[in-house]
């Protein structure tokens, strides 16, 4: 994906952009030797240093989609970066390719970890670059990359909140959560067949069993990607742009607050 600037998009409820164009950079790095390319997304036109924030897409990894959503929510307020979990080589084409790049990393916990840091760190590499505050970072992700945010939490990582849109909530070992450092965010869909009670009841109980700083909002009426304009299967993923909107404002209100100490 070249580098290309993308016009202001409105959508009802989502963080205000600025009247400038937003650039989507390919940036290129490595892991184990092996090639990755995320996507920076920020409005060039801000020079004051904003805070960063990690976004890991959903299942179908680094696409427009993905970028579109990018710049949506960085606006005037964020740099993101989208961070490639798969591999510069895997770019899924449709939902069952997705489903096999998906599960390889999600059967890997310490592998989702891993490729999670280092997209961080590709982003705290880019103040150089674009106008980051690096002492301001949080970690969004969507589906699987909700799930995928939620890990990178448990492993202790060294940011400033994170938050997850209809993610899975389930983890190997829930006594990992006693590394959280920032507090969490869960956005669930009440009606997500994806994300059983079963699996809502036991991250409760992970959660209790911390002193982390947690929230989880479940929607009702909503099911899995309610914040994927692309997501048409009733019952199962659809897109609801009023809890979208209102999901997008709960994250806007988390960061408002954690970047302000």
């Amino acid at each position: 994906m070249p580098t290309k600037r993308l016009l202001p998009l409105l959508c009802a409820g989502m963080i205000g952009m600025a009247d400038a164009a937003v650039v989507v950079k390919p940036v290129p790095y490595e892991i184990d030797s092996e090639a990755f390319e995320g996507l920076m997304v920020y409005d060039d036109a801000v020079t004051t240093p904003r805070p960063g924030l990690l976004m890991v897409p959903n299942w179908m990894g680094v696409s427009e989609n993905a970028a579109t959503k990018a710049a949506l929510l960085a606006g005037y307020k964020y740099v993101i970066f989208v961070a490639d979990m798969y591999g510069k080589a895997i770019r899924p084409t449709n939902a069952d390719e997705a489903k096999v790049a998906a599960t390889t990393v999600r059967s890997d916990r310490p592998l989702m970890r891993k490729r999670a840091q280092a997209a961080v760190e590709v982003l705290k590499a880019q103040a150089g670059q674009v106008a980051l505050d690096t002492t301001w970072l949080g970690a969004i992700g969507f589906c699987f990359g909700g799930g995928t945010v939620l890990e990178l939490a448990r492993s202790g990582a060294q940011l400033k909140g994170f938050v997850s849109f209809h993610g899975n909530l389930d983890t190997p070992d829930p006594r990992d959560a006693q590394n959280i450092k920032a507090p969490v965010l869960v956005l669930h869909g009440a009606d997500d067949p994806a994300v059983p009670q079963e699996q809502v009841d036991g991250f409760v109980a992970e959660m209790k069993a911390t002193k982390t700083d947690w929230q989880l909002v479940s929607y009702g009426g909503a099911v899995h990607s309610f914040t994927n304009p692309e997501a048409n299967v009733p019952g199962r993923n659809e897109y609801h742009p009023l809890v979208a909107a209102r999901a997008f404002k709960a994250m806007d209100n988390l960061f408002d607050e954690t970047f302000a100490k």
